[in-house]
């Protein structure tokens, strides 16, 4: 187990850039199928806009590292992702609050707040065919779990799960709803990319003990 705190938050979110960086073409693809075809390429420069804020770091704490995100992929990010990206991480961040370090309930209670964020600011629910399919299971895992990057492991695991349920659905929100039952049959780029988001959070959290942040 390792102490999910300030200098995590950092990796995590420069581990998001990277991986985001990496799939990019592939949610540009995805987008390009039901929606803008632009999730990849604002998806990837939101999250280099964050590592360039962040400069050299260390932040001064979770919640401060999760404010800087919401900023910057406010600022950044175009369409409908950088608002409700952004929104999720201006909630979390405030979930955090003062805490220094997160446990598993610390986990549930941020992500939880980040899915209410998307959910007010997209007025989605489960099964529309959003990134809510992704998050919603997330928050579930992640009750289960005592310490925090157990929870971020059940967490990443059902958002991946959830977003790969998403193939079968009609999308009822956004762009892709247009197209009716022709949205059925592939996956929603906004999940696809809240599980690689979440799965960064678990490889950043195994940095961090090989960087001697052990607990």
């Amino acid at each position: 187990m390792t102490d999910l705190n300030a200098a995590w938050a950092d990796r995590w979110l420069r581990e998001c850039a990277r991986v985001l960086a990496m799939h990019r073409e592939e949610l540009i693809e995805l987008d390009r199928a039901i929606g803008d075809g632009d999730h990849g390429e604002n998806m990837d420069r939101g999250f280099q806009a964050v590592v360039e804020k962040l400069g050299d770091g260390p932040s001064e704490s979770v919640a401060a590292a999760l404010k800087v995100a919401a900023m910057m992929l406010m600022s950044k990010v175009g369409g409908a992702a950088g608002p409700l990206y952004g929104t999720a991480f201006l909630r979390a961040s405030a979930a955090v609050g003062e805490r220094d370090t997160l446990d598993g309930p610390a986990v549930e209670a941020m992500l939880a707040a980040a899915r209410d964020g998307i959910v007010a600011r997209g007025k989605a629910d489960l099964g529309d065919k959003t990134m809510v399919d992704a998050w919603s299971p997330a928050v579930v895992a992640a009750g289960h779990a005592a310490d925090g990057e157990a929870a971020f492991a059940a967490a990443a695991a059902a958002a991946e799960a959830g977003a790969l349920a998403t193939m079968p659905l009609v999308a009822r929100k956004g762009r892709a709803s247009y197209l009716g039952e022709r949205s059925a049959g592939h996956l929603d780029p906004g999940a696809v990319s809240t599980s690689y988001i979440l799965r960064a959070a678990v490889t950043a959290a195994v940095s961090e003990i090989s960087a001697g942040g052990r607990s």
